[in-house]
């Protein structure tokens, strides 16, 4: 799938050194359920990535950079889960809105979506703001709902969850609108 400025396609094992080079950054993965990669798990991750359809790589459509990932998930009752995570390097340059725009786009136009889900932790504001910019409504905000990581003492370290959707209808009515995302 190519958009204006990106070809969003499926993992391949050799992706692993562009995977390892932004999994490896510390601001990347401040709000992924895993720390950083090291190079073996970078491999071992394009890997599983290659034989899993819900993980896009987002490449640079000059040059073919890997830059960072879309994954887009089907849930039950047609429902799907976006998430999404960039290079640093590349972040700020509406890469990440071009891309998930293209993906969300697809899954209500030929697949049927009754819905697009998200979730992000309420410090990422650059996450939740470019759910905002797809038109996608904040519908939650949980406390302290989940942990990824433990603190020294191995103690949970609880963090608050921001939700969101999208219907297909809303989706709809926005392209007709003309209010597509810069």
């Amino acid at each position: 799938m190519d958009t204006a400025r990106l070809h969003l396609r499926p993992f391949r094992p050799g992706d692993w050194p562009d995977l390892y080079e932004y999994l490896f950054q510390e601001a990347v993965v401040r709000y992924e359920p895993y720390e950083v990669f090291t190079e073996e798990a970078a491999r071992r991750e394009a890997l599983s990535r290659s034989k899993n359809s819900s993980f896009w790589a987002v490449c640079l459509k000059d040059g073919g950079k890997l830059i960072g990932n879309i994954y887009l998930a089907k849930q039950e009752f047609d429902t799907w889960e976006l998430g999404f995570v960039f290079n640093q390097t590349y972040q700020g340059n509406g890469y990440a809105t071009e891309a998930a725009f293209a993906l969300v786009d697809d899954v209500f136009k030929n697949r049927r979506a009754y819905c697009v889900t998200a979730l992000c932790n309420p410090l990422n504001a650059p996450s939740w703001k470019l759910l905002e910019r797809l038109g996608m409504r904040r519908e939650g905000h949980r406390i302290q709902n989940v942990y990824f990581k433990r603190d020294e003492a191995g103690l949970p370290l609880w963090v608050d969850t921001f939700e969101y959707g999208i219907l297909s209808c809303e989706w709809q009515e926005r392209g007709k609108n003309g209010t597509i995302p810069n």
